[in-house]
């Protein structure tokens, strides 16, 4: 089974940091009627937000960090490893087209869903059957793990309105960007050789 490149391991881990330290930090800054529960993300890299610059620069590093772990996900199926860089793209036009000071943008609503999306399908594109198959790119796994990403997709388009958005947002995002970093370790554990025989 081929190798996942150690800078693979680099920008996979790097994801979440971007992306759970970007809102956080960038919640701080927020006036004091912010509400991470309530608010999305999106709202943090807004025109009308405060230090904008601080979700837009980790909304950048999440999906460069997806771009480049696409290309070391070497054990992944190649549908999958182009399904997670259209995710890694469609990030970054999140931080390029931001929401407006008042009400949305169908651009930004649109890039938004592909990212969330796309990076919900990729495990189940990237699955393989084989000998030596690292168990994050299994099929019964992989598909599970697209499931329960959808599901989560589902309750955030499903509260979109709801007083729990950014809450629903949040986990949806994280998990989504923490199964690349699985992924990768999941390969990694499989390219160790085996222990030599004791005499």
């Amino acid at each position: 089974m081929r190798r996942v490149a150690w800078w693979g391991v680099v920008s996979s881990g790097l994801a979440p940091v971007f992306l759970i330290g970007g809102w956080t930090l960038a919640a701080a800054r927020q006036p004091a009627g912010f509400s991470s529960v309530r608010d999305t993300i999106s709202a943090l890299a807004g025109l009308g937000a405060t230090d904008r610059w601080l979700m837009t620069g980790a909304l950048v590093g999440v999906g460069l960090c997806h771009l480049v772990t696409a290309l070391s996900l070497r054990p992944a199926a190649g549908a999958g490893r182009v399904v997670l860089a259209i995710g890694g793209a469609a990030v970054i036009a999140v931080a390029a087209f931001p929401l407006p000071v008042q009400g949305s943008s169908s651009r930004h609503q649109v890039v938004a869903g592909i990212s969330f999306v796309a990076l919900a399908l990729w495990p189940a594109l990237g699955w393989r059957r084989g000998p030596g198959v690292p168990w994050t790119f299994r099929p019964a796994l992989s598909i599970v793990v697209t499931l329960v990403l959808l599901a989560l997709d589902g309750w955030f388009a499903v509260g979109l309105s709801d007083a729990r958005a950014g809450l629903a947002e949040r986990v949806a995002a994280g998990a989504q960007s923490l199964w690349p970093f699985i992924a990768v370790l999941g390969a990694r554990s499989g390219d160790r050789p085996p222990a030599a025989p004791t005499v």
